[in-house]
C-alpha cells in the first residue's frame, strides 16, 4: 500500500492543476446538487419493530386524524379562577377558534371539554392536533403555530404553544468557529508558517464543504434525522484537518532531509498517509459498523458521518499533494527556507532544525520520563481514570423532552408553565391505542383497559376515548405523575403494558413520545455491550496485522476501553448529574441521549487508534532497525509527540466548538468527544502507552511464527517502500 500511495502522491504533485481543478469541480457541482436535491432532516426517532412505533403505524392505517404530530398550548390566567369566569371562558374559546383555524391543523379541543384545567382555575392546555407528521409540518405553519394568541396575550395572559411539533433542526451558528480559528493557530504554531498552515486548513475544508453537499444532496432519497449532518460536520472537520497535518509534517521533514518537493510528497504519502488511510478506515468502519445495532437512525448518522471521513482521506492522499506541489519550499518556517534552497542535492538540513527531530524536546524529555519512572506512571494514570470513571455506572440513557430544553425557547417556557400548573406528567403523557376487530370488540376492551391503567402505581388520570370514525379504533391519553425522563416513568410504561397484556378481543399498544423514547434508550442499551465487544475484538485483530504482535493490539483495546470509561464518568458527573454544568452553558441536568454511548464508542475507536499507529509504528520502525525497545519507545514519542499533541488540540478545538450550540445533543455530543480524544491523546497514548511499552520491553513485538505466516502484510510503516527506494538517490529540482 505504501509503494501505491507513494506514487499516487508523486503523480498528484506532478498533475496538480488538474487535480485542483477536479476537486473544485467535485465541490461545484456537489454544491449544486446539495441545493437543488436537499429535502427536509427529521427530528423524530423511530424504532422498527418496537411496540410504540407499532401502535403509531397502526394509528396511521386506522385512524389517521390522530396520528399526526400534536402540539400543547399552556395558557395562564392573571389570577387565579379567572378561567372560571365568562370573561376567562371567552378568552379561551378565542384561543381555540385561533388555533383551529392554523394552516396543517385539524382541530383543537377546548380545555372545559377534556377537563384539563388546573385546580386554581388558573392555567388550561389546549389540544392542537395537526394533520401530518411532525418532520411533514412546514416552516410556516411552525412559525404560525409559534405566534398563536397575540390577542390574547395582550389582554395580559401568558400563552406559551409547545408539544412535538416544536421540534426542529439545530441551528449551525458562529460560535463552532471559535473552534476552526483554535485549530488554525494551533497549526500555525505548530508550523511556524502561516502557508502550511493556510493550505491544510484550506485542504480540510474542501473536504468538509464536498462531503456536506453530498450528504444534503442524498437527504432528497435518505431520512436524515437533524443531528447526522452536525455529527458528520464535527468529525469530518476534525479528521480533515488532522490527516493533512500528519502528511504536511512529514513532507517537511523531508524537504529538511534534502530531498526534492516530488519526492518529498511522495514519501510522505506513502508513509504517513499509509497510516491515514489505516486511520481512516478504522473510524469509517466503526462509523459503518453502527448498521449490526439495526436501528435505522442510527445506522443513517454512522454512514453519513463515514462518508465526510472517507472523502476526508481522499482528499489528504490527493489534493494535499497537489497544494504541496503549490506551495514548494513555503511550507516550511521562513529560517529554514534559505537553508534549503542553499544545500548541495541530497543533503541534509540537519536534525537540529526540525522542531520535531529536536531530542531536547519536550516530547523526548517526557519520554524519557514515563520510561524511567513506568511503573508509578501506569498506578497514578490507572488511578486517575478510575476516579474520573466512578459515576459511569450511574448512567441513564433517554431521549430529551422540552423540559431539558434551552431556558427561554418556546419548548421550554411551555413545558415549565405545564409543570408549573398540572405537574411534571402533563409534559411527557403517553398514549394507549385500543384496536378491535369491530367497533362491538373496541368499546367492550375500552372500559377494561381504562380500569386496568387507573390501578397502576404513577398513573394520575386517564383521559376519556377518541374513537376512530369506523369505531374500531380508540386511544387513550396517560397522564404519569412523573416525568419523561424520570425512572419511575420508565417503570409505569412496562407495569402497563404488563397489566393490558391480557386485555381479549383487542390488540392494545402503548405510544407517545416518552414511550418511545424509553423503547429507544433500551434497545440502545441492549446493543451498547454487543458493538463494544465489536469494536474492541476489530482493533485487536487490525492492529495485529500493523505490528505484528499480540501484546500491543491487547495493551491498545485496554486502553480505550480506559478511555470510554473516563469519558463516560465525566460526561455523567456534568450532563446528567449537574456538576460543573454551568461551566458548559448546560441549563438543565438530563439522562444522556440515548445514542451518544455508542456513537461515542465507535468514533473514538477511530481516533485511538489513530494516535496508535502514528506513536507505535516509529517505535516499531526504530525497534526493527536495531535501536532496543527503550530506545524505540523514547524515538517513537519524542519523534510523534508534537504531531499528536498537534492532532489532538485539534480534534479538541473543533469537537469542543459544538458544546458552545444551545441544543443540548449537541452540546453532549461535543463536550464528550472533546474530553474524550483529551484523554486517550494525553493519558492513555502519550503516558499509559510508552510506560508500558518500555515494561513490556522485547516482548511487546512477539507473535507466533505460524499467525505471523497466516496474517497479511499490510505494510503500514512503509518498509516495502523503503526497499523500492533503497537504490535510490533522490535530487533536488
Amino acid at each position: 500500500m505504501a509503494t501505491l500511495l507513494y506514487r499516487l502522491g508523486r503523480g498528484a504533485l506532478r498533475r496538480r492543476r488538474l487535480v485542483v481543478a477536479l476537486w473544485l469541480v467535485v465541490l461545484v457541482v456537489a454544491g449544486l446538487a446539495a441545493a437543488t436535491l436537499r429535502g427536509p432532516t427529521a427530528s423524530n426517532f423511530t424504532m422498527p419493530g418496537t411496540e410504540s412505533q407499532r401502535a403509531l403505524d397502526l394509528l396511521a392505517d386506522q385512524f389517521p386524524a390522530a396520528s399526526g404530530a400534536t402540539g400543547t398550548i399552556a395558557l395562564k390566567a392573571p389570577a387565579d379562577g379567572q378561567l372560571a369566569t365568562p370573561d376567562g371562558q371567552a378568552v379561551v374559546q378565542e384561543l381555540v377558534q385561533e388555533a383551529s383555524t392554523l394552516p396543517g391543523v385539524v382541530g383543537a379541543v377546548n380545555p372545559f371539554q377534556v377537563g384539563a384545567v388546573s385546580p386554581n382555575g388558573r392555567y388550561a392546555l389546549v389540544q392542537v392536533q395537526f394533520a401530518t407528521g411532525g418532520d411533514e409540518v412546514t416552516d410556516e405553519q411552525r412559525t404560525a403555530y409559534e405566534e398563536v394568541g397575540a390577542a390574547v396575550e395582550a389582554k395580559g395572559w401568558q400563552v406559551a404553544p409547545g408539544g412535538e411539533v416544536l421540534g426542529g433542526e439545530p441551528e449551525i451558528g458562529s460560535t463552532e468557529a471559535l473552534g476552526v480559528l483554535v485549530a488554525a493557530i494551533v497549526l500555525i504554531i505548530t508550523f511556524g508558517s502561516l502557508v502550511a498552515a493556510g493550505m491544510t486548513m484550506l485542504n480540510a475544508l474542501i473536504g468538509v464543504g464536498v462531503g456536506m453537499a453530498g450528504l444534503f444532496a442524498l437527504s432528497g432519497v435518505i431520512e436524515l434525522t437533524s443531528t447526522a449532518p452536525i455529527l458528520a460536520l464535527m468529525l469530518g472537520l476534525a479528521v480533515g484537518i488532522d490527516y493533512s497535518l500528519f502528511i504536511t509534517s512529514r513532507h517537511r521533514q523531508n524537504l529538511l532531509e534534502g530531498l526534492s518537493p516530488e519526492e518529498a510528497v511522495g514519501r510522505a504519502v506513502g508513509t504517513a498517509g499509509s497510516a491515514v488511510v489505516f486511520a481512516g478506515a478504522t473510524v469509517v468502519i466503526a462509523l459503518a459498523g453502527l448498521a449490526v445495532v439495526n436501528i435505522p437512525f442510527l445506522t443513517v448518522m454512522g454512514l453519513a458521518a463515514a462518508g465526510t471521513v472517507t472523502i476526508a482521506v481522499l482528499v489528504a492522499i490527493t489534493l494535499q499533494p497537489a497544494l504541496l506541489g503549490f506551495a514548494g519550499n513555503r511550507v516550511l518556517p521562513r529560517r529554514l527556507r534559505s537553508t534549503v534552497d542553499s544545500a548541495a542535492p541530497g543533503e541534509p538540513v540537519g536534525e537540529e532544525t526540525l522542531p520535531v527531530e529536536d531530542r531536547s524536546g519536550f516530547g523526548f524529555r517526557w519520554a524519557r520520563f514515563v520510561t524511567r519512572f513506568r511503573v508509578p506512571v501506569i498506578l497514578v494514570a490507572l488511578l486517575g481514570l478510575g476516579l474520573l470513571a466512578l459515576p459511569t455506572p450511574d448512567m441513564r440513557l433517554a431521549l430529551p423532552d422540552a423540559s431539558t430544553a434551552t431556558e427561554g425557547s418556546p419548548a421550554r417556557v411551555a413545558s415549565d408553565l405545564t409543570t408549573e400548573g398540572f405537574g411534571p406528567g402533563f409534559t411527557g403523557r403517553l398514549a394507549v391505542v385500543v384496536a378491535g376487530d369491530d367497533a362491538q370488540a373496541t368499546a367492550a376492551a375500552v372500559p377494561q383497559v381504562t380500569a386496568m391503567i387507573q390501578r397502576t402505581e404513577n398513573v394520575l388520570a386517564v383521559a376519556p376515548p377518541q374513537l376512530s370514525p369506523d369505531g374500531r379504533t380508540a386511544l387513550l391519553g396517560v397522564v404519569p405523575k412523573t416525568g419523561p425522563t424520570d425512572e419511575a416513568t420508565e417503570t409505569l410504561v412496562h407495569d402497563v403494558r404488563d397489566a393490558v397484556g391480557g386485555v381479549q378481543g383487542a390488540e392494545v399498544l402503548l405510544t407517545g413520545a416518552t414511550a418511545i423514547g424509553i423503547d429507544v434508550s433500551e434497545k440502545l442499551s441492549d446493543a451498547l455491550p454487543i458493538y463494544l465487544l465489536l469494536v474492541v475484538g476489530l482493533s485487536v485483530l487490525l492492529l495485529m496485522l500493523v505490528f505484528r504482535s499480540l501484546l500491543v493490539p491487547l495493551k491498545a483495546a485496554l486502553g480505550f476501553l480506559l478511555t470510554v470509561a473516563a469519558t463516560f464518568g465525566i460526561t455523567v458527573a456534568i450532563f446528567q448529574q449537574g456538576h460543573l454544568a454551568d461551566l458548559v452553558g448546560l441549563d438543565t441536568p438530563a439522562p444522556l441521549v440515548s445514542f451518544l454511548p455508542i456513537l461515542l464508542i465507535g468514533i473514538l475507536f477511530g481516533l485511538a487508534m489513530d494516535y496508535e499507529v502514528f506513536l507505535v509504528s516509529r517505535m516499531r520502525e526504530d525497534f526493527v532497525h536495531g535501536d532496543t525497545a527503550r530506545e524505540a519507545t523514547i524515538s517513537g514519542m519524542g519523534h510523534g509527540a508534537r504531531v499528536v499533541t498537534a492532532a489532538a488540540l485539534i480534534m479538541m478545538s473543533v469537537f469542543g466548538g459544538f458544546v458552545f450550540l444551545e441544543d443540548p445533543i449537541i452540546k453532549s455530543m461535543g463536550f464528550a468527544l472533546a474530553i474524550g480524544v483529551a484523554i486517550d491523546a494525553f493519558v492513555v497514548r502519550m503516558t499509559i502507552v510508552p510506560a508500558v511499552m518500555s515494561l513490556l520491553g522485547d516482548r511487546a513485538w512477539w507473535l507466533p511464527r505460524w499467525l505471523n505466516r497466516a496474517l497479511p502484510n499490510v505494510d503500514i510503516e512503509g518498509e516495502g517502500l523503503r526497499e523500492h527506494l533503497e537504490d535510490r538517490t533522490p535530487t533536488r529540482v
